[in-house]
């Protein structure tokens, strides 16, 4: 009888995967939220003619210079940003931000521009997506995904325009530096875009794993500030999915096209689908 004898894990090692874990756990649970990116069930585009989309009442339209009108009765019951709408109002979402919020019994509705179009998003927390997700599915975490890397900043942060999985769609990100790294065995660059916050960058990338083991259009990393040096840990283990990933009815960007790694990065969300 042969005996498959693997070395002893360390105490390091295991609190690196109860970390990792606990973070997983975070993130599905967020992705589990009633309003979530699961709970997407629809992605009307409007155009200038009036237009129901049932099951939302009313009649809805849309042109790049007045924004999105939506005629409706008190009884039909819409909201928007919490009033009661009885009658004809006018929306005008600001291009690739937070859209403005119709509600309807448990639907929300986001009423988003992209570009000169604008867009009813709705979630629904019964949506299929939703009520079946089960997890995401990842690599296991591995310490040797964790790299150092250098941050170069730019002399001023660089707004620039990306694709989208929406054919025709761009998007607006800021690009504030290039972080510079050694993975497999070879250097790496990557454009590093503004974060969330000050104490953070986004690394939004392309690898060999797309449309393998990995979503076919890209993940992203949220990555701690440089350091007063210029230093940044990239924990690959932490890539994520985009929206689109989990749904049809999302409008993600795309990476930058220099953010194209020749490598199969084996770590992180694996395609949910």
């Amino acid at each position: 009888m042969t005996t498959d004898v693997r070395p002893a894990q360390s105490s390091t090692d295991d609190a690196f995967a109860a970390e990792w874990a606990d973070w997983h756990a975070r993130r599905e649970e967020e992705l589990r939220a009633p309003h979530g990116w699961l709970s997407l069930t629809a992605l009307h585009w409007l155009d200038e003619t009036p237009a129901e989309y049932p099951p939302l009442p009313g009649e809805w339209s849309a042109t790049p210079e007045t924004g999105v009108t939506l005629s409706a009765r008190a009884e039909d019951g819409v909201r928007l940003d919490g009033t009661l709408v009885s009658g004809t109002v006018r929306v005008a979402p600001a291009d690739n931000a937070a859209g403005a919020l119709a509600t309807v019994g448990d639907l929300r509705v986001e009423i988003i521009r992209r570009g000169r179009s604008h867009a009813l998003r709705v979630r629904d927390p019964q949506a299929a997506t939703r009520t079946g997700f089960t997890g995401v599915p990842a690599y296991a975490p591995d310490p040797a995904w964790v790299v150092a890397g250098t941050l170069t900043p730019l002399p001023e942060p660089r707004e620039i325009t990306v694709d989208a999985v929406v054919a025709g769609l761009h998007h607006r990100r800021t690009a504030v530096g290039t972080v510079r790294f050694t993975a497999a065995g070879q250097e790496h660059t990557l454009t590093a875009l503004a974060g969330p916050d000050d104490a953070s960058l986004v690394l939004h990338f392309r690898d060999a794993t797309n449309g393998v083991t990995t979503a076919p259009n890209a993940r992203t990393l949220t990555i701690p500030a440089a350091d007063a040096d210029g230093r940044v840990t990239i924990d690959f283990n932490r890539a994520v999915n985009l929206p689109c990933a989990f749904t049809d009815f999302a409008t993600c960007p795309l990476p930058p096209a220099e953010n194209r790694l020749p490598i199969a990065v084996e770590a992180g969300e694996r395609n949910p689908r």
